[in-house]
Order: C-alpha cells, then sequence, then structure tokens
C-alpha cells in the first residue's frame, strides 16, 4: 500500500517504531467496554508476534499516531483466503473527526486492490457507539452468538459484522 496524505493526516503500513504507540492504544482502547477479555501484551515481541510491522494503517495526525485499522486473514484456509477480518482503534481526543472513517476508506481501497472481497468484524452488541459506526461505514450484520459473553453484570451479544468489496476474483493469496 502506499501512503495516503490528506493534509495533516497520513495513512501508512505500520512500522516497528510504531509499536509502543499502538500497545499503548490497544491499552486503552480495548477495555471490558470493547473486548470481552482484556488485552494484555506481555512485551514488546509478544506484540510484534501478533501484530508485525505491515499487518496494520496506521493514521498520524502531523506526525502523531492517532489510530490504526489491524487486518489479515481469518483462519489459514485457502478457502478463506478472499475474506480480511479487521479491527479498529482511535485514541479517545482524535475520536468523531473523521480518522475512524479515513482508516476503514483506507483499508476498503487496500483490500479490493488485492483480491479481497470481504471484510468482516466482530463488535459486542452493548457497544453501541462502534456498531452506529461499523454502519455509517457500510458494515451490515450478518449474524450474532446470543448471550456470548457475561461482562459487567450482564450477557451480551457478539455481532458479526461484514461489507463486501468488488476486489475482481483473485483469492487474495498475496493480500499482507
Amino acid at each position: 500500500m502506499q501512503q495516503i496524505n490528506e493534509g495533516s493526516l497520513t495513512i501508512r503500513p505500520s512500522e516497528i517504531r510504531d509499536v509502543r504507540e499502538l500497545i499503548l492504544l490497544d491499552n486503552m482502547i480495548w477495555t471490558e467496554d470493547t473486548t470481552p477479555g482484556p488485552l494484555m501484551w506481555r512485551s514488546r515481541e509478544d506484540y510484534l508476534l501478533h501484530a508485525p510491522p505491515g499487518s496494520q494503517l496506521v493514521a498520524l495526525q502531523n506526525g502523531e499516531l492517532c489510530g490504526y485499522v489491524g487486518f489479515g486473514c481469518p483462519s489459514g484456509m485457502e478457502s478463506n483466503r478472499h475474506v480480511c477480518e479487521v479491527n479498529i482503534a482511535v485514541y479517545p481526543q482524535f475520536q468523531r473527526q473523521g480518522i475512524g472513517r479515513r482508516l476503514i476508506g483506507a483499508i476498503r481501497e487496500h483490500a479490493a486492490a488485492n483480491g479481497i472481497r470481504k471484510l468482516r468484524l466482530r463488535v459486542l452488541s452493548s457497544n453501541e457507539p462502534a456498531l452506529a459506526f461499523y454502519r455509517k461505514c457500510g458494515f451490515q450484520e450478518e449474524g450474532r452468538l446470543k448471550e456470548e459473553f457475561y461482562l459487567n453484570g450482564h450477557y451480551v451479544d457478539e455481532v458479526f459484522m461484514s461489507c463486501m468489496l468488488t476486489g475482481g476474483n483473485q483469492n487474495g493469496s498475496h493480500f499482507a
């Protein structure tokens, strides 16, 4: 993917130098309100095993990392290589400024250009702001696991959402 520059906003593939900020963002964003279990990186190396450089698109506002969209094949199966699962996080002080929408737009373009036909994600039914955001970005509910998690004293559904792309007839096997 080529770097995208829109005024003071830059979107580019993640690099090794981003790891510290990405870990800090994960620790801030992924809470019991947004994920069914705590996200704990034991070390920088542990993080890099899960999210190596290039497996995310990062957004920088005036050079400051403000968010990312992570992506990857949801399984190791060749028959599933046309599908890309995404996750997104934006620092609270940068939310509601269009950065998340631009990150989703960038991953849609990058995925479609590489033969990906479907973006998918998972979100907790209790996370209404995220559900509304994903709908605005063109994702539709594809299914849900009822009462899949028990969080904050309540049962919560896991919602599966997807967005179809026009990525051609390739199988996405070279997407990275």
